[in-house]
Parts: structure tokens; sequence; C-alpha cells
């Protein structure tokens, strides 16, 4: 049974746009047929369409049960955005299919990008976690400055991937099982030092991804890839 997103459920309600046009349009339900729809914050509803109007699909709710993630703790991606918009897509869709809770867009000294349409970003998380059955949807904020991104207070562990030449553990070395973590991942040309300097300053732990020389991307995939595994239940 397809999954299906709303993030205001009620005992009854109207799905989204676009999901009730998948709904009617793709799937060819009907009135009587059920559905399977989550709020995104780990309930899912068996439901009922009780009526449908042009492009819309109203349902009834049958049942509801709360899901626990796959994972204990919170991660936050924190990331500058490469010039091509495309890879941080699928970013958002592979992190998603793995496990995260949120993604902040870093403006950086060396950022390539900055400019973010989140809405985009928005839509490839929804589809990503119907497509991989998770019932959480990250939480996805808009670009920030660096500088006031640090500032701000985090919950849990923080950490800055760099690839400057110094002594730092690995990341799967420094996370400790359930503890939030946020982690900083830097745009191609990398952060500049000052940037490192003043993170360290904040309380981020700097951190290394591995040997291999990393793209923007594949460092946050990595990143995440690495916390779930810590922490998978």
């Amino acid at each position: 049974m397809a999954l299906f997103f709303a993030p205001d459920i009620e005992t009854t309600w109207e799905l989204p746009e676009e999901e009730s046009a998948h709904c009617l349009r793709v799937l060819r339900l009907g009135v009587g047929d059920e559905l399977e729809v989550t709020d995104g914050k780990g309930k899912i509803f068996r439901t009922k369409i009780v009526s449908t109007a042009g492009k819309r699909c109203t349902v009834e709710a049958l049942d509801v049960k709360s899901i626990e993630k796959g994972w204990n703790g919170n991660l936050t991606i924190a990331i500058a955005p490469t010039k091509n918009m495309d890879r941080m897509e699928w970013l958002a869709e592979k992190a998603t299919e793995i496990g995260w809770d949120r993604v902040s867009f870093l403006n950086c000294r060396f950022s390539e990008r900055k400019v973010v349409k989140t809405d985009r970003i928005e839509r490839i998380v929804v589809s990503a976690m119907k497509q991989s059955l998770k019932f959480h949807k990250p939480q996805v904020d808009e670009m920030v400055d660096f500088k006031k991104f640090i500032a701000a207070e985090r919950p849990g562990a923080k950490f800055i991937a760099h690839c400057y030449d110094e002594d730092k553990r690995l990341l799967k070395d420094c996370l400790v099982p359930g503890e939030d973590a946020t982690v900083l991942i830097g745009p191609e040309g990398d952060f500049s030092k000052e940037e490192v300097e003043s993170a360290m300053k904040a309380g981020f732990i700097p951190v290394s991804l591995g040997n291999s020389r990393l793209r923007t991307e594949t460092a946050g995939l990595v990143a995440c890839h690495t916390f779930i595994l810590k922490n998978e239940r």
C-alpha cells in the first residue's frame, strides 16, 4: 500500500493537493478505498477515502499507531550547498532514505551558492520519506550565515569535518550512542581556517570522515550514515 503524507491530521481531513493528485490520478483510487497516511511526526493513520471533488480527496481516520524512529538521538547536518543543486537534492534524497533529523544550509566564506530553494528540497525529502517508509520527516532549514549558526545553542555533541592537516579523530570514534549530534560540512573549497577556529571556540570538535577525499554531498552522506550505524535500534 502506498504511503501518503499530511502534516496536519485530524479525524477527517483533506489531503494536500499533490498527495490528492497522486491518489486520484496516478493510483486511480476512489471513495471507499483505504490509504496509509503519515503526519511525518511518527504517526501512521489507516484511512478511508470518504469524498472526492476535482483534484481534492478527503479521508477519514480508521485507526492510528505511533512508530519510533529506527535510530536513537537526533542528527543535524549543517552543510554548505554546492553550486550544482542537483548534488544537494541527491543528498537530501539519500540521507532521508538512510535517516537524519534536520538539514541546515550554511553560507560560508568559500560557499559556491548563496541561495537555496528549500521548497524543492522539502518535496524531495517528503518523497524519499514515503518511498523508504519512514514516518519522521526531516526538518529543512533556510540558509543561515555560518557565524550565526555556530553561535546558536545546539543540544548534544558538535563536530566540524574539515580537510586541514591536524590531529583529528574519526567521527565514528567520537559519537556517543543515543546522544544528539550536529555535524558541519564545508563547501568544495573547505571551511576557511578562521571558520574552523571560530567553530572550535564555539565548542565544535574537529573530526575526520576517513582517508578518502570526499565531495561535499558525499561527506554529508558519510556523516549521516556513520551516525545511523552508531545509533540504529
